[in-house]
């Protein structure tokens, strides 16, 4: 608190405190003071606090696993940070900005295929699983250009993305299909997601409804 005077304490994954720290936090955001480890005088806080959790914090009060009070005391500002598959027309900037981060001495690059993979994915870890995923891949990557298997799962295996080939069954189901061209499609755009609805020819309700309930590759939005 005192490091943090004159400006902001931002406490990450507030979901994670235990009831016995949310009383103590409580009581220094309702008093505005605080105490030095092993000191009595109180001395006064200046800081702005903010906050951020994966967790859902309402569910959590009715279960009598986060202070109500706290709760109320937090939410003064809220703002919601929709998932990394709510905001697939981000994929390709983010790609570039974590490939210079975690290989900041090669211009690595996806392949179409790579990125229609990646939009595939249905990353419920979020920016820190995309980060890992390209991670492991330049690891993988012998040259600048990282492909599917670079991005494998877990058990070394990556679902292909693109339509049948001259090995594959030549029928598919049109959902299928349309679920390979809207992959394709969302992981090649640049621009917002009401100019890939325009660029589809649907609306942006009928994209997002697409988006939401296409099953396999483009699981609803959290």
């Amino acid at each position: 608190m005192e490091a943090a005077s004159g400006g902001t304490l931002f406490l990450d994954e507030i979901g994670e405190l235990p009831l016995s720290m949310q009383a103590k936090l409580l009581r220094l955001l309702e008093t505005g003071t605080y105490r030095r480890v092993g000191a009595v005088e109180a001395l006064p806080s200046d800081f702005r606090i903010v906050c951020a959790t994966h967790r859902d914090l309402p569910a959590m009060v009715a279960a009598g696993e986060f202070r109500r009070d706290l709760y109320y005391r937090l939410d003064t500002f809220p703002v919601p940070v929709p998932s990394l598959r709510e905001r697939l027309e981000d994929l390709p900037l983010l790609v570039e900005s974590l490939l210079a981060r975690v290989a900041p001495n090669r211009r690595l690059r996806l392949d179409a295929a790579a990125m229609a993979y990646l939009a595939s994915r249905p990353f419920e870890g979020n920016i820190r699983e995309l980060r890992n995923r390209l991670e492991r891949a330049s690891l993988l990557a012998d040259g600048a250009e990282i492909q599917v298997p670079h991005l494998a799962d877990d058990a070394g295996r990556a679902p292909a993305v693109h339509p049948a080939g001259p090995e594959e069954p030549a029928w598919v189901t049109l959902e299928e299909s349309e679920r390979r061209y809207l992959a394709w499609a969302v992981a090649n755009h640049r621009g917002t997601r009401s100019e890939l609805a325009a660029r589809l020819g649907i609306g942006e309700r009928t994209l997002f409804r697409k988006l939401e309930g296409v099953k396999g590759g483009l699981p609803k939005p959290r």
